[in-house]
């Protein structure tokens, strides 16, 4: 479903674009959100599980089961700003299911070994 998205676009310029990286998110109430991301100069774009996100909170939830983000050719591990973004709208995504290359699935808390959980 990820890479369906991916339906490279150029924007205004030769260096921006949209639509290189898709993402999917199944949610623990079994919903899927979906997004795109756009590169944009500056640091204003945002990454395809920004979107993804986004769309599951505007739909009321924030609580992750799975995430996969993927290009045209390969299945793409989340940043680091992504995936603080996952922790920080719900702190029970430590235990989301990130999908990695080769089929490899893991924990985000795996991503995130030395991240501050709170007391």
């Amino acid at each position: 479903m990820a890479k369906a998205l991916v339906k490279p676009m150029q924007l205004s310029r030769d260096d921006l674009d949209a639509c290189t990286v898709g993402c999917a998110i199944k949610s623990v109430s079994g919903r899927i959100y979906t997004g795109i991301c756009i590169h944009l100069s500056c640091g204003i774009g945002f990454c395809a599980e920004h979107a993804a996100m986004a769309e599951m909170i505007k739909c009321g939830e924030t609580e992750i089961d799975t995430i996969v983000a993927a290009n045209k050719s390969e299945v793409l591990s989340p940043c680091g700003r992504c995936r603080e973004m996952m922790v920080q709208i719900n702190n029970a995504n430590f235990n989301a299911n990130v999908v990695l290359k080769h089929d490899r699935v893991v924990k985000l808390r795996d991503l995130l070994p030395e991240h501050w959980m709170g007391s």
